[in-house]
């Protein structure tokens, strides 16, 4: 008889944003005549950009004509995407990565689950705590995280690095030695950064103990401040210790359209093994790339309108992020984030927890937002809010939550 993964079985519960969308549902069901302004899950509302648009709709009509018809992707993802992400992501950060160190993907979730494929189940992972948890998920299920302590809400094999409101919700250096090592910043939930002398702290780190960094940069285009980094490789040392991910999906709104990408270098290695050329092996024989159409769609997000039009959509966004912040530390809330990130981290009063918070703004101001626990144990008595509504629906929710 054939047998199942059992690490599956070990999860505890649903995904995160499944349990949110079954409570709301619930509560529309029996609340038909509620409005719901939803501000939780990380997903774009704007329209693509109109250059992207236009691109598209060329690409498309080029796969009505043999002489311009597009099959099978490369490996590795176009020449002409590569190369305009080396030139606007890399080369203008000072951050020496090649085209062929590039590997674009259908998304930076997808990345981040499917690159422990090409590490030993042996690894030991430390990670933020708060955090995006895909990260630990697919760990659990590949079977490196242990055993799940529900009264701990932690894995026991898993290395938490505590971010709190007393180191800025950044993480400190492990105790424990870790074998691979997960960054996000900007951070989801927290909306936290650190500098780049911070960063090469953790570069350092990883190369003097031998771990590997998979840093997610996924929101990068929202950062502000000057001394935060854009990329880990404008760190000295970073090719030989990261891995990087990408997405397109926060920087120009390809959520329904899915386009992102990996930097693996080839100074990256275990022994005399490459885990560029591990990936690329994964890479060809498990995926068949993002579309041709979908690819050009990217491209034409570095092209000068290109960028204007997508720097007005991540301002809008950020408009919302000072909004939300503003109007909350007004109100007498304690909040961070939304200065790098499109997201505020909000402590919830009067000691509730995040999900007896979640019910509360839920059913009082038909408000959705994220409980912080969901990302982790040190994510209770936390909320996220998102800044990728409408601005009307961002200002609407606001006025709700401050006359409760």
């Amino acid at each position: 008889m054939f047998q199942i993964n059992e690490n599956y079985l070990k999860l505890p519960g649903s995904y995160l944003f499944s349990t949110i969308a079954k409570k709301v549902n619930a509560y529309t069901a029996a609340n038909p005549s509620k409005e719901i302004i939803r501000l939780g899950i990380g997903d774009v509302t704007l329209p693509l950009a109109p250059v992207v648009i236009d691109t598209l709709h060329s690409a498309v009509d080029e796969m009505a004509s043999a002489e311009t018809f597009h099959g099978y992707a490369p490996d590795l993802g176009y020449e002409f995407l590569r190369n305009a992400i080396v030139e606007h992501d890399y080369k203008k950060r000072g951050a020496d990565i090649a085209a062929d160190e590039i590997f674009i993907s259908d998304g930076a979730k997808s990345d981040s689950g499917n690159i422990g494929d090409i590490f030993s189940v042996n690894n030991k992972i430390a990670v933020c705590d708060p955090v995006y948890p895909v990260y630990v998920d697919t760990n659990a299920m590949a079977g490196r995280t242990g055993e799940y302590l529900v009264d701990q809400q932690k894995w026991s094999n898993v290395i938490y690095m505590p971010c709190t409101a007393e180191t800025n919700f950044a993480p400190e250096l492990p105790k424990e030695t870790p074998d691979i090592i997960y960054l996000c910043f900007p951070n989801n939930p927290t909306g936290s950064t650190i500098t780049k002398d911070e960063l090469q702290r953790w570069v350092d780190y990883a190369n003097k103990v031998g771990a590997v960094i998979i840093y997610d940069a996924a929101y990068e285009a929202y950062i502000s401040e000057e001394n935060v980094p854009h990329t880990i490789y404008e760190c000295e040392g970073a090719r030989t210790c990261a891995i990087e991910l990408r997405s397109f999906s926060k920087n120009a709104g390809f959520t329904g359209t899915r386009l992102g990408f990996t930097v693996i270098p080839k100074d990256l290695k275990s022994g005399d093994v490459t885990l560029h050329s591990l990936w690329a092996r994964r890479h060809g024989t498990k995926f068949n790339g993002a579309p041709y159409i979908i690819q050009r769609a990217g491209a034409a997000v570095y092209t000068e309108e290109g960028q204007k039009q997508t720097g007005e959509q991540i301002a809008y966004y950020m408009k919302n992020a000072k909004t939300i912040l503003e109007g909350l530390k007004s109100a007498g809330y304690t909040v961070s984030g939304g200065v790098n990130a499109p997201y505020i981290w909000l402590k919830t009063p009067d000691k509730m927890t995040s999900w007896e918070f979640f019910d509360y703004l839920l059913e009082k101001a038909n408000v959705v937002g994220t409980p912080g626990s969901g990302f982790g144990p040190s994510g209770e008595g936390y909320f996220r809010l998102t800044a990728f509504g409408s601005y009307e629906n961002t200002v609407r929710a606001l006025e709700r939550i401050k006359a409760l």
